[in-house]
């Protein structure tokens, strides 16, 4: 997919107003490129969960613009009508637990998205098949979600969030519950999944395990952004 991967310029949002009103965001500046990585860290009070909301579109910013892929989505303003499908078709999440649904198998839960986006049922298993056989837990398809082990759930959460090949992903401490090992196999995946699809990925964490992998880390605190330079060590 080609395109900006996500591009946000100025961005701020305010909570209350007068004398009671936060500052949570002063003016964001960040771009990811299709295919990349970057790390996302901050205190805790930065801003940080703010600015995933609202490049989540699970909250409306005060001011800035917001481009994802080649659509502009938000200046002064949502460009778009409809804020679930924008989170449904343009924007994959993996959160610090998998939360996949517990009556539905390893396919089915992968699947469900495009399922719900109007994609035929035996067309969009073939794709979660395609994700689960790419991440290498094909063997776990027809399994259900309490049969995994939590790198393989991981797997199934990553796949899901790539489902409808956004040209975002956010990932919100993916590798919190998992030991070293398991933690560098999810951003190792990560990686791959960035190149392969051209998605561009921002992974929120206080991991210092993962933190040496990223070349570009943004640094947020009060509310505004600074970027630098990673080690963009080797993945192993």
């Amino acid at each position: 997919m080609s395109g900006h991967g996500i591009r946000i310029e100025g961005l701020k949002k305010r909570y209350g107003s007068g004398e009671t009103a936060v500052d949570a965001l002063k003016g964001v500046d960040m771009q990811v490129a299709p295919g990349e990585v970057v790390g996302l860290i901050g205190p805790s009070g930065s801003g940080k969960s703010t600015l995933l909301k609202c490049l989540g579109a699970v909250i409306t910013p005060t001011a800035g613009r917001m481009t994802l892929g080649n659509d502009v989505i938000y200046d002064d303003g949502w460009k778009v009508r409809d804020l679930r499908a924008l989170r449904r078709d343009k924007i994959g999440f993996v959160f610090q637990a998998p939360y996949l649904i517990p009556f539905l198998d390893v396919t089915d839960n992968v699947a469900l998205l495009p399922m719900l986006a109007g994609v035929p049922n035996d067309e969009s298993r073939r794709r979660a098949l395609e994700l689960l056989t790419a991440l290498d837990v094909q063997h776990r398809a027809r399994a259900m979600p309490a049969q995994l082990s939590g790198g393989e759930q991981q797997r199934v959460a990553i796949a899901r969030g790539l489902i409808n090949r956004p040209p975002v992903i956010l990932a919100d401490e993916p590798t919190a519950p998992l030991d070293s090992e398991r933690a560098m196999a999810v951003i190792r995946i990560l990686n791959e999944m960035a190149q392969k699809y051209e998605t561009a990925i921002i992974v929120v964490t206080h991991d210092e395990k993962i933190i040496p992998t990223f070349k570009r880390i943004y640094h947020i605190r009060d509310g505004v952004t600074y970027e630098e330079a990673g080690e963009g060590k080797s993945i192993t």
